[in-house]
């Protein structure tokens, strides 16, 4: 394995990619050509074939119905599998694939073997079914993935994309929220505290010194802090925390900032969960937890002064997303501020950006499918009537807080397995390792961006002394979690 210009860093915080890890995968696509094909072919075909030469306009349209999902779906899986590499400044190992994984499988050992890679969809999918397993420790196999497996589309993926992941795109009703939070969020507290230790923050964390690993719990803290001094709490305010999940947020800053904090969450097991919380804080008087839909906040226009959303708009879902916001807008006080924290896609995608998004929406988040570039969001925030204060991309925070809940995970086998399965064991052990790779390369990244109403009465000079990016120190007290 070679490399002319690419290097390794060697930094405590995260987990550092080895040189095969870096490598660049297939992004072959290009609208233009896709768009020629769908009204090329259906021109050729009218030209060549028997009678239908004879037709018209109307006959020319009806081809392009009939044969664009079959010319689009063409399109995407030779690209896939025939496009070059973005570039090729690493050249992989190019090792057997029994060097990295062990087929069980007889016929899918019969299919892959040798230098015959297995396309991604079908490995993880046969992992998970204990049909093949790892050659070693998960995440280090993983970091090698484009040397033994094909980020290629199939079959499968293209069945999942028109039968369940589009028909939940455009309905996204409440009810299907509903029943997908739940079915996920409420499987046990034990199965994620067994990932996400005592804080219970289903949410990226921050690296404040890239010279330490910092621990699970000091990168939360640092997310705590960085959140609440973006928002400027005081006394006085109204904090309403939309998507809380286990409510550590709320007992924080109701705890730390005395305000006034309500969570939002329709995990039943995360309310309850969050409520005993806030009572171990003793701030039960000023926070609480609604267990509800975000469409059944209770509130009045202007009711809260400040309003924090942390990776909860995915399952909003690009449909109405919109609506989200504009609702959002409505119940900030006109000199309120707005932390919205968000995880998308990068918009230069390779084909495993995609792969890995199908992975996600179909085993880890159910419904989420809003996870759009950071362009794309800002359009939309800015459409709803916010101005933009601070971004902060945190793809690389995420990969360090990721790493932790895999070794978390790791740590807790034994224990998972004994009472949810080795199924559910492998979908997640796969789950965090990639992810961690994913979010350190840029497949995916995080955005917490800071907001408020673009209103001329908006004193915008009093947010200068908070304008500070996630560089703050505040000397608060952890929360309880005994």
């Amino acid at each position: 394995m070679t490399s002319t210009s690419v290097r390794v860093t060697n930094l405590p915080a995260i987990k550092n990619a080895p040189l095969v890890g870096l490598a660049e995968g297939n992004s072959s696509f290009n609208n233009i050509h896709l768009v020629a094909l769908i009204f090329g072919v259906p021109y050729v075909l009218k030209s060549i074939l028997p009678l239908v030469c004879r037709g018209g306009l109307k006959t020319y349209v009806f081809l392009v119905v009939l044969t664009v999902a079959p010319t689009t779906i063409a399109y995407w899986t030779l690209n896939s599998i025939y496009g070059a590499r973005k570039n090729e400044k690493i050249q992989l190992p190019g090792k057997d694939l029994e060097q990295y994984i062990t087929i069980k499988d007889e016929q899918l050992r019969t299919n892959y073997n040798g230098k015959v890679k297995i396309p991604m969809q079908v490995f993880h999918d046969a992992y998970f079914d204990g049909k093949v397993d790892f050659n070693g420790e998960v995440l280090n196999i993983m970091e090698a993935r484009l040397d033994w497996a094909k980020m290629n589309f199939t079959p499968e993926l293209f069945k999942y994309v028109l039968t369940e992941f589009l028909p939940e795109v455009i309905v996204h009703s409440q009810s299907q929220d509903e029943e997908q939070v739940r079915g996920h969020y409420d499987r046990g507290d034990d199965f994620y505290e067994w990932f996400l230790g005592p804080r219970m923050i289903y949410t990226s964390g921050i690296i404040l010194n890239p010279d330490i690993e910092e621990s699970l719990e000091t990168l939360q803290d640092n997310k705590l802090a960085v959140v609440c001094n973006k928002l400027g709490l005081k006394p006085n305010d109204r904090l309403l925390d939309i998507g809380c999940g286990w409510g550590t947020l709320v007992a924080y800053a109701a705890k730390n900032f005395g305000c006034d904090a309500t969570g939002v969450t329709l995990g039943k097991n995360q309310a309850k969960f969050g409520e005993e919380r806030i009572r171990k804080n003793g701030v039960s008087e000023r926070a609480r937890i609604l267990c509800c839909d975000y469409r059944d906040i209770p509130t009045g226009k202007g009711a809260y002064t400040k309003i924090v959303s942390l990776e909860m708009a995915e399952h909003v879902g690009v449909r109405r997303y919109s609506s989200f916001l504009s609702q959002v807008y409505d119940m900030l006080d006109d000199d309120g501020v707005f932390v919205f924290q968000v995880a998308g896609i990068r918009p230069s995608w390779q084909y495993e950006d995609l792969i890995w998004g199908l992975f996600m929406n179909k085993y880890i988040f159910p419904g989420a499918d809003a996870s759009c570039s950071l362009g794309w969001v800002i359009n939309k925030l800015e459409g709803a009537g916010f101005e933009i204060k601070n971004v902060d991309v945190l793809g690389v925070h995420y990969s360090a807080t990721i790493y932790q809940w895999y070794k978390n995970w790791v740590s807790n086998k034994s224990r998972v397995i004994e009472k949810y399965g080795e199924r559910w064991y492998r979908i997640w052990v796969f789950f965090l390792a990639y992810s961690t790779i994913i979010s350190r390369q840029g497949s995916a990244s995080v955005f917490q961006i800071t907001m408020h109403k673009n209103l001329n009465a908006y004193h915008r000079v009093k947010g200068v002394a908070n304008h500070s990016s996630i560089h703050v120190k505040l000397q608060k007290e952890p929360i309880l979690v005994e």
